[in-house]
């Protein structure tokens, strides 16, 4: 435990380490969190701008297997066969770089790319790198690298798409090339072939007429697939008349079933209107029930076995079976009158009537449909029956129409094996890859980007340190007692609610106070710990100088802990034996009501305007033997012109009377007059700053407009490192 001092003039505080750590690097990081934020979207943005107008190099390339033809029977040897073909690989590379294919392919291209010329494909000069390129592939046999008849063409471009297309323009005209070279060469021995193919094509045109003929005089194509329709048809008609005969026969079973249901209601209901008619069953009945009357009347004065009782049972016993005789006689009158059901449906159930007429709609649609499936039974079988002769004629009429056909094919074949045999010689061009569409080969659209998210940041973090070091932010309590120039009270280390202890004495000897079990001194919540009591004590040792009961909590600036400090001193006090009062005086944005979960649908504001001493009580709320508090109220229209009133000193005066201590949590120096107007009715005024938030001309500055005024000294915030020294 630390060792508190109670001399005149001599503070305990708390020993810190000189150093700066890593922690207040943090926290300027957290304050600055906005420059770093800004900072690297900034950066992120400009090299991601960068990227998208950086054009990248796109390539697209295809292979074509060139092929050389060498005349059978020809007496050279396989050297001068490979020699041969070497010196006509050479041929066709600058071939196909050659101006006059080149220009055809920039027509084609002049749809897509008006302004694309013959030197953007091949090269502007001899000794520029050409954006086509003609390459060999080679490959490797044994140990060595040998040409293969693969070559790849390749094209380089900015646009992908531009460079696909070039490929597929220059592949059409290699191939419109390659048709017109192997064309020419076989025009020249042909001519005898093609003076015997216009015989046999009209042989075969007049046995296709004759088959056309029989199919439009027929209306069908082929007589053995419409026959096989015909008869899956037939079958599929069948099933359906079968399935609704079966449904038919359903129907009329519950046709059936609902005339007896209907003949038995309408037999009932007569009954019913005949009894309803007789006179002398309503007699009976009329009788019968007197008698259960005058039974029951009687069973209430005596027993069962009374004479009385037994008389009336008796009575009651014959009049039943006299009713029952009267029905019995009614029911046979009217079978003997067979009243027919199907005309009287007198007393039957609408239900009942509407199933039954359904039924019948039902049965009336089976019906039709049943006819119509024979109908169309019948139609297929008469169809059926005139297939067997059409399809006789149509397979003699078939075999004549493929013979003609194979032997055009014949003639075709020996045409091409003539053409091929007089087109020997030369190269044949084949295109074993289409075209690919460009892929990137010079990009650096991903790095920029790369490079800018992690520059970014680090720019940001780098810019908030210089931005921090330049406004000179507190790091440590020695710094703050000396930029302040004030008494150092105490150094309190971060309180994190989950770690903060609930320890208070019972204070009964405070004249018995009772507070409600909401605020049961076990269930309140308030921060302790030993720098707290420690600040206190600082305070109470200036009391032979000063005499100060109000003391108001302000900081430079928000966000420096200035409610939870002021709910620490009061809850230091109470472990004093002192009461004390804590006033919310942030109108315009108070936390007190919320760290303690207390309603805040009145307080200060709301008595400020009241004008009644004698009510006071009513807008306080104890959450302790030893603590009340003052929440802040409704925010009102104009903070200042409520705080400005006499009403509020007098107030403090008042609370003065009452408490040992009077404790008001104000609003920040800088930025609002609401802690200028209260400072001045208060005894003592209490700074507080947390260390690596608030920066050295802050603290100067609201140092500066509180001087004035009775200024007791400054509470270190959250300070990094704490041992008691």
């Amino acid at each position: 435990m630390a060792n508190i001092s109670l001399q005149q003039g001599q503070f305990v505080t708390n020993s810190l380490p000189n150093t700066v750590k890593f922690r207040n690097i943090s926290k300027i990081l957290l304050r600055r969190r906005f420059i770093v934020l800004g900072v690297s979207c900034v950066v992120m943005s400009v090299t991601s701008l960068v990227a998208m107008t950086n054009k990248p190099t796109y390539k697209s390339h295809m292979q074509i297997l060139i092929t050389p033809n060498i005349a059978e029977g020809v007496g050279v040897t396989n050297g001068v066969n490979s020699q041969l073909a070497i010196e006509q690989y050479s041929v066709q590379k600058n071939l196909m770089q050659s101006s006059k294919l080149i220009d055809k392919a920039v027509r084609l291209l002049h749809f897509d790319y008006p302004s694309i010329t013959t030197e953007d494909i091949k090269g502007k000069t001899e000794d520029s790198k050409s954006p086509l390129q003609v390459r060999q592939l080679e490959i490797k046999q044994g140990t060595n690298l040998v040409s293969s008849p693969v070559w790849e063409i390749s094209f380089e471009g900015n646009d992908p798409l531009k460079t696909q297309k070039v490929l597929l323009a220059l592949q059409k005209v290699y191939q419109d090339y390659n048709v017109e070279r192997r064309q020419e060469q076989l025009n020249q021995g042909l001519a005898f072939i093609n003076t015997r193919l216009p015989v046999i094509k009209q042989q075969v045109r007049q046995a296709e007429k004759k088959l056309e003929q029989f199919r439009k005089k027929h209306n069908v194509l082929d007589p053995e697939l419409q026959s096989q329709l015909l008869i899956k048809s037939l079958a599929e008609t069948q099933k359906q008349l079968q399935t609704t005969r079966t449904q038919l026969q359903d129907i009329r079973t519950r046709y059936q079933n609902l005339e007896e249901k209907i003949a038995v209601a309408s037999e009932e209901a007569m009954t019913s209107m005949r009894i309803a008619q007789s006179s002398r069953y309503k007699t009976l009945t009329s009788e019968l029930q007197k008698t259960e009357q005058a039974l029951a009347k009687e069973q209430l004065r005596y027993t069962d076995d009374s004479p009385v009782i037994q008389s009336l049972q008796q009575q009651r016993q014959s009049q039943l079976k006299l009713v029952q005789q009267e029905l019995n006689r009614l029911t046979a009158e009217i079978k003997a009158e067979s009243i027919q059901i199907q005309s009287h449906l007198v007393g039957v159930e609408p239900s009942l009537v509407e199933e039954f007429i359904q039924v019948q709609t039902i049965g009336s649609e089976l019906t039709a449909n049943e006819k119509r499936l024979v109908e169309s039974e019948q139609q297929i079988r008469s169809q059926l029956s005139k297939y067997p002769s059409l399809i006789a004629e149509y397979q003699r009429l078939l075999p004549e129409v493929e013979t003609q056909r194979k032997t055009l094919e014949q003639m075709l074949q020996a045409q091409q094996s003539m053409g091929m045999k007089i087109a020997h010689g030369g190269f044949d061009w084949h295109f074993l890859e289409e075209p690919t569409f460009g892929t990137s080969v010079g990009n650096d659209r991903f790095w920029l980007i790369v490079v800018g998210m992690i520059s970014g940041p680090i720019f940001g973090v780098v810019l908030a340190l210089m931005w921090g070091m330049r406004h000179r932010i507190i790091h440590s309590a020695q710094d703050l007692h000396r930029v302040s120039n004030l008494r150092l009270l105490g150094a309190v280390p971060k309180l994190a609610p989950r770690i903060m202890e609930k320890r208070l004495p019972s204070l009964s000897w405070l004249g018995g106070r009772s507070l409600t079990p909401a605020v049961e001194e076990d269930n309140v919540w308030l921060p302790c710990h030993e720098t707290l009591d420690i600040v206190y004590q600082n305070t109470q040792i200036l009391k032979s100088s000063f005499s100060f009961k109000s003391v108001m909590m302000t900081s430079a600036i928000p966000g420096e802990g200035r409610t939870t400090l002021a709910l620490g001193l009061a809850a230091s006090a109470a472990h004093m034996h002192k009461r004390v009062l804590l006033i919310d005086a942030n109108l315009r944005s108070p936390k007190l009501h919320k760290i303690l979960q207390l309603s805040n649908d009145w307080g200060l504001s709301l008595l400020l305007l009241d004008e009644t001493n004698t009510e006071v009580h009513e807008y306080i709320q104890p959450i302790h033997p030893s603590i009340d508090i003052l929440t802040a109220g409704p925010t009102p229209e104009d903070a200042v012109e409520l705080l400005s009133s006499q009403r509020l000193k007098d107030l403090i005066e008042l609370f003065e009377e009452t408490y040992d201590l009077v404790l008001i949590d104000a609003p920040p120096i800088l930025g609002t007059v609401d802690s200028r107007i209260i400072a001045s009715y208060c005894n003592g005024i209490i700074m507080v700053g947390r260390i690596g938030w608030v920066t050295q001309t802050e603290i100067t500055q609201a140092v500066e407009i509180l001087n004035s005024l009775n200024l007791i000294g400054i509470i270190a915030n959250e300070v990094g490192s704490y041992h008691v020294g």
